[in-house]
């Protein structure tokens, strides 16, 4: 028996490896560490570096958070804790260590309570969950103040988008779910003008054009007065699908902060003025409005056809205008 046993190993099955493989790729910690329908919180972009990323999201919207909500409190939870601990004296052993296990479970879900990184299910993509805050305000917040102070908080960073509701990737599931989504923004009497942002990973099954023309034709309805305006629309949907998750946004100052982009945000440029010209001075205006230097005359024009947002928004507005005729798009000037 011994004598056999060094030419004895058996083979694995072919299937073996690939499963161990597969199984090592799973995102640690079960349900609830990756993004599925459900679920709201903050999808960010980054260069190559997503642990990073990771760091820079928690120290960023933990220090944002703070001013807005707070600081998270955990005191009492872990007073409520020690206090059951006296309780489980006259319980049996197998009793206790389930409590105790139970209550592990909870302080860690407690102390992760407002911010918790979860497998976004894409390369270069980190999606933050957030519990008992706005993602939308939040985010606009940031956006807002570093907008202002022009200070660089983040190195590997790039976009911050809040998502505020999030369904299964599929056709009917996106526009039952948006005809309640898009209501507190579009559903009469409330108005506005849109855009819609749209970005599609690791999914080969949706179509872009007729998921704008899908959700065009739902704001249209919930309002035939919400108009289409490429150039600085007052809200901007934002779709994003990984795999077969569907978030959606509605957001605010999408091109004042330029898309959303952190590394753009910061830079000091005459982005800003173009956009917004009627908070300017008379004086100022005059100035804006005949460059004085070929460069700035050229800095005039890459403004102008970045927020044209290229190919995919003009397909956007022929497509809107061609099947919904009750979405009008706004003037170019």
């Amino acid at each position: 028996m011994a004598a056999a046993e060094p030419g004895a190993r058996k083979r694995r099955p072919k299937g073996h490896f690939a499963a161990a493989a597969g199984r090592a790729k799973r995102p640690r910690g079960g349900g609830g560490r990756q993004l599925e329908a459900g679920m709201r919180g903050i999808l960010i972009t980054c260069n190559m570096n997503e642990r990073k990323c990771v760091g820079e999201a928690y120290s960023l919207l933990g220090e944002y958070g703070d001013l807005l909500y707070g600081p998270e409190q955990f005191s009492d939870h872990e007073e409520r804790l020690s206090g059951s601990e006296k309780e489980e004296d006259e319980d049996d052993v197998e009793a206790a260590l389930k409590k105790e296990v139970g209550q592990i479970r909870a302080s860690t879900e407690q102390k992760l309570r407002r911010f918790q990184s979860v497998e976004s299910g894409a390369n270069n993509v980190v999606f933050i969950r957030t519990r008992g805050i706005e993602p939308e305000n939040l985010v606009h917040h940031i956006l807002k103040d570093m907008h202002t102070t022009k200070k660089k908080k983040t190195r590997v960073i790039l976009r911050m988008l809040p998502i505020s509701g999030t369904c299964k990737a599929f056709m009917e599931d996106m526009k039952k779910y948006a005809e309640t989504f898009f209501e507190p923004w579009f559903k009469a009497p409330n108005k506005g003008t849109f855009q819609i942002v749209y970005k599609a990973r690791n999914n080969s099954h949706m179509s872009r054009e007729e998921v704008i023309k899908e959700l065009a034709g739902i704001v249209g309805s919930l309002n035939p007065e919400n108009k289409v305006d490429l150039n600085n629309p007052q809200y901007t949907i934002v779709v994003e699908i990984i795999k077969s998750v569907c978030c959606l946004s509605v957001v605010r100052d999408y091109v004042l902060f330029r898309k959303y982009n952190l590394q753009e945000v910061v830079k000091s440029n005459k982005d800003d003025i173009q956009q917004n010209p009627s908070s300017l001075t008379e004086e100022q205006n005059s100035k804006v409005v005949k460059p004085e230097t070929e460069e700035e005359e050229k800095s005039s024009k890459e403004v102008k056809q970045e927020n044209m947002n290229q190919g995919s928004m003009a397909l956007q507005k022929k497509l809107l205008n061609s099947c919904h005729p009750f979405v009008e798009p706004a003037s170019d000037i």
